[in-house]
């Protein structure tokens, strides 16, 4: 079995973002020459997510703002976490996002069904951040 790791960093100009990281996992996929396997991506950072949905805006603004209803920024004193940092709702949406995904390798590519894209979620931006991609396989 052979095994690949890759880091992709991401340092937004705001907040909030969701950023298509397909074509650079495909672009791991591609490197790493794994046929069949599977290949893990993964934020590591507790105020980021990494999902799967459909690349349309008209989506990523509903996940706006319906993440910001479920754990509104502001006011920053609703929230015991905010005593250093102001981001205890990053954490919130990124629980409810999610850390990671795995997608199936099939015959050299990620196996995807029908709109299926990898996002990256930024909760916390403005600082430099990492997602691991890990692929294992033949």
């Amino acid at each position: 079995m052979k095994s690949y790791k890759k880091e992709l960093y991401f340092n937004t100009p705001t907040r909030r973002a969701f950023i298509n990281i397909t074509k650079e996992v495909e672009k791991c996929v591609k490197e790493s020459g794994i046929k069949e396997g599977l290949c893990l991506v993964n934020a590591m950072h507790i105020t980021a997510s990494v999902f799967i949905n459909d690349d349309e805006s008209g989506l990523h603004k509903d996940f706006e703002n319906w993440l910001e209803k479920l754990a509104p920024e502001k006011p920053y004193s609703q929230y015991h976490h905010n005593t250093f940092e102001n981001n205890a709702d990053a954490h919130l949406k990124r629980t409810i996002m999610g850390r990671e995904v795995v997608i199936a390798i099939t015959d050299g590519k990620l196996d995807f069904g029908p709109w299926e894209q990898i996002f990256y979620g930024e909760f916390d931006g403005k600082r430099n951040k990492r997602v691991l991609v890990k692929i294992i396989g033949e």
